[in-house]
C-alpha cells in the first residue's frame, strides 16, 4: 500500500537519496525546500507525476512550519526531519558570529521541535505513524575537538528529542528513531570541511575514515526506509550510529 512520506529538506544530498528510494517503493512523497532557486524544475519533473509534491519551508520561521503543515495533503505516514544547517551552510545566511549560532540552534533543534509538534498530535489519533529524525555523529553521539559549538549543540538536541519522543511514545502506534551519520558524500559536508582542504589533505582524511571512505547519501536512506518498515519497530528509541565506526572510535581523525 502506497504511504505518505514527508521529508524536509528533500533536494539534495541524504534528503534527495530518501526521495528517490520512497519514490522507487511505490510511495508519495512530499518533500521540502527554502527557496525557489533549490526547487528546478527537473526535480520534481524526473518523478512519475503525482509522485512527488514540493512545499517551500524554512524551518527556522514558525509561522512557515505553520503554513506547511496546513498546506499539506494530509497527515504524513511517514516524517523524516532532514533539513538542517550546517557549519558551512549557515555562512550563507550571516556572517556574524552570535547569529550564526542562533540560526544553527533555531533552525536544527527548534524549527524540527516545531514541526514534529504540529504533525504529532493527529499520527497519534490515527494510531500509527514513523518519525525519522537525522542527527549526525558529532553531537548526537560523541564530540571532536574543533567541531562548531552550536552545530553540536543543535545535533545532541535532536538525539534527545528522538530519546524523550520514543518514550513518550512508547505505549502509541507512532514509533520513532534517530539516525546519526557520519562523514557522508553530500554539498553539506563538502562545504564544511572537504572544500577547505588541499587534495592531498583531502586524501588523507578520508584515508583515515572507517572503511577509507566517505559514506554514500544511499546508504542512509536504505537504513531509514527499514526503519520506516514493519520490521524497524523493534529499533523504536533507537539512536542509530551510523558512522561505519567513527563514532566509537572519533580518534581516527587525529592519527
Amino acid at each position: 500500500m502506497s504511504r505518505n512520506i514527508l521529508i524536509t529538506g528533500g533536494t539534495g544530498g541524504i534528503g534527495r537519496a530518501f526521495v528517490d528510494r520512497f519514490v522507487q517503493n511505490g510511495d508519495k512523497v512530499w518533500l521540502t525546500f527554502v527557496k525557489e532557486s533549490e526547487l528546478p524544475d527537473s526535480i520534481v519533473a524526473s518523478y512519475e507525476p503525482e509522485s512527488v509534491q514540493a512545499f517551500q519551508l524554512d524551518l527556522g520561521d514558525h509561522g512557515s512550519v505553520a503554513r506547511l503543515v496546513k498546506a499539506l495533503p494530509g497527515t504524513p505516514d511517514v516524517l523524516i526531519h532532514n533539513a538542517g544547517l550546517g557549519s558551512a551552510t549557515v555562512e550563507y545566511l550571516s556572517d556574524v558570529a552570535h547569529e550564526q549560532s542562533q540560526l544553527l540552534i533555531q533552525v536544527n533543534a527548534i524549527g524540527t521541535l516545531w514541526l514534529n509538534e504540529l504533525l504529532m498530535p493527529a499520527m497519534i489519533k490515527r494510531g500509527s505513524g514513523k518519525i525519522i529524525l537525522i542527527s549526525s555523529v558529532g553531537g548526537g553521539v560523541t564530540q571532536f575537538a574543533g567541531f562548531n559549538y552550536a552545530d553540536g549543540m543543535s545535533k545532541a538536541a535532536i538525539a534527545f528529542l528522538g530519546r524523550t519522543l520514543a518514550a513518550d511514545l512508547t505505549h502509541t502506534g507512532v514509533e520513532v528513531f534517530t539516525i546519526c551519520p557520519g562523514a557522508t558524500n553530500t554539498p553539506m559536508f563538502a562545504a564544511s570541511t572537504l572544500n577547505n582542504l588541499s587534495e592531498s589533505d583531502r586524501k588523507e582524511l578520508i584515508a583515515a575514515l572507517p572503511k577509507s571512505r566517505l559514506i554514500e547519501p544511499q546508504e542512509i536512506a536504505e537504513l531509514g526506509f527499514f526503519l520506516a518498515s514493519e520490521s524497524g519497530k523493534i529499533l523504536h528509541g533507537a539512536v542509530i550510529d551510523a558512522s561505519m565506526g567513527l563514532g566509537v572510535n572519533p580518534g581516527l581523525l587525529k592519527k
